[in-house]
């Protein structure tokens, strides 16, 4: 009865109504890979990857003969069959984004066939209320992108948010620019981060974290390419901004790697990426360890983000107090049709507050017409 009996991908797409940007590139569309595991009894988990779509598919299907007839529950025993047929080649990158997708939807299964939700899974809810940060203020093709960005973060506090982040990685004069007018607007009763998207060279990233420190940034992402171990650890030493990292690392030997040289002081796995929620606990372990916070890299659907918060409410206090901080997390606010139409889920949000849910699993489903709708493959049928 717990034994996987069908592995299906999804490719979805959706063509943006407003095109925006960061430093590398510009989006017009948005595509991602979805994975339904079902079992013999009809039950059934969704999961996601975190990558090229079309490529985590392939990823997906390259597992899927070595699952099919294996018990749902044992998780870890997959987990390690699959990370063995890819270690070869595969340590890092797209197969561990298929790996994190079929072990996100094994979560979910768990989560239903023991009728729990994922985070009591993960070892109990020990921050049952979260702080979740709005990811906007991308760059658009407009007369005036300084009063798009202040109109959007003042937006983004009306909803309600504590904390917003911001894209940098224009130039350093335009970013110092567009930081003092977000901040200017917001006050400074809310937390403000910037990410550059590893746009800048050791010397550039010191010279804006100068230039900016001022404005109370609560943290600077990917300052540097995720390759420049020791430019993050210098600019660590040179700024008192705190210095965030790791959406491009894999599996828990990467971040060793960032750990050992100490170049970041919070670590941002993302759970479609690097190894899933089975990797994801080990980890924030390994952070534990070295002092470090965690706070997940979040862009997807519903299925990420609802991961990515039975994950948060899971974490270890850092450290442990009476009167804790709320932990924070990743809340995407960018126009996605695949995450606000495909997927349903159960996390509510209020006053800038997000409450950990009860419902077993992930707490997602999924909707069959949208699913259809958007589907890539062109599939005449919904499969149970």
């Amino acid at each position: 009865m717990m034994r996987i009996k069908e592995i299906k991908p999804y490719v979805l797409t959706s063509k943006l109504d407003e095109p925006f940007y960061f430093s590398q590139w510009q989006y017009d569309t948005r595509k991602i890979c979805l994975v339904k595991i079902t079992l013999e009894d009809g039950t059934y988990g969704w999961g996601e990857g975190y990558g090229p779509a079309d490529v985590i598919k392939a990823g997906i299907e390259y597992f899927t003969p070595f699952i099919i007839g294996r018990s749902a529950l044992e998780h870890e025993t997959i987990w390690q069959e699959m990370y063995l047929r890819s270690l070869d080649f595969g340590r890092s990158g797209i197969f561990q984004a298929a790996v994190s997708a079929i072990d996100v939807a094994l979560w979910d299964l768990k989560g239903k066939i023991l009728n729990q939700p994922v985070s009591v899974l993960l070892g109990g809810v020990k921050n049952p209320e979260i702080h979740p940060y709005a990811t906007g203020l991308y760059f658009e093709r407009v007369d005036d992108l300084e009063k798009k960005l202040v109109d959007e973060a003042l937006e983004y506090k009306k909803e309600g948010f504590k904390a917003i982040k911001m894209k940098v990685g224009l130039g350093i004069e335009l970013d110092t620019q567009y930081v003092k007018a977000v901040r200017n607007a917001i006050g400074d009763d809310i937390k403000l981060m910037i990410d550059a998207n590893h746009a800048y060279s050791y010397k550039e990233a010191l010279e804006l974290a100068l230039k900016v420190e001022k404005y109370s940034i609560s943290w600077f992402e990917e300052p540097v390419s995720p390759e420049d171990y020791d430019g993050y650890k210098k600019l660590r030493l040179r700024t008192s901004i705190p210095i965030a990292g790791g959406e491009c690392e894999y599996l828990k030997h990467g971040f060793k790697r960032l750990f050992d040289n100490d170049s970041v002081d919070i670590a941002q796995p993302d759970i479609c990426a690097t190894g899933g929620l089975t990797e994801a606990k080990r980890i924030a372990s390994l952070a534990q360890i070295y002092s470090k916070d965690v706070v997940p890299h979040t862009w997807g659907t519903w299925i990420a983000i609802s991961a990515a918060v039975h994950f948060v409410a899971n974490l270890d206090k850092n450290p442990g107090r009476m009167y804790s901080d709320k932990p924070v997390m990743e809340l995407d606010r960018t126009e996605n049709p695949l995450r606000d139409e495909v997927v349903r889920h159960s996390i509510v949000i209020k006053n800038g507050v997000l409450t950990v849910p009860k419902t077993p699993g992930l707490g997602v489903d999924i909707n069959e017409e949208a699913l259809l709708k958007y589907s890539c493959d062109n599939v005449k049928h919904f499969i149970k």
